[in-house]
């Protein structure tokens, strides 16, 4: 189960409806997060190191993620983070 991260343009992500989603602020220095369901974020603002149990990936504004159900990691949030997400 690893993430996956992609860059889309303004248009796709409008098209998409993503700037609609509901947004999280994510400002403490390291939080241990579990997702239940596969959910789809775009940063807005921000990065971070997600920690995983396959590799450490580094996000930042601009990129789509996936994370898949039952993934299990550490957001180590370097500077504030925005997102907005939506869960399947």
């Amino acid at each position: 189960m690893k993430i996956s991260v992609d860059n889309y343009s303004n248009e796709e992500l409008q098209e998409e409806g993503v700037f609609e989603w509901p947004v999280r602020k994510l400002d403490e220095e390291k939080i241990d997060w579990y997702y239940e369901e596969t959910e789809l974020c775009y940063i807005a603002e921000g990065e971070a190191v997600i920690i995983t149990e396959f590799e450490p990936v580094t996000v930042h504004a601009g990129d789509f993620i996936t994370f898949p159900k039952g993934l299990e990691c550490v957001w180590d949030v370097e500077s504030e983070i925005k997102m907005h997400y939506s869960g399947e």
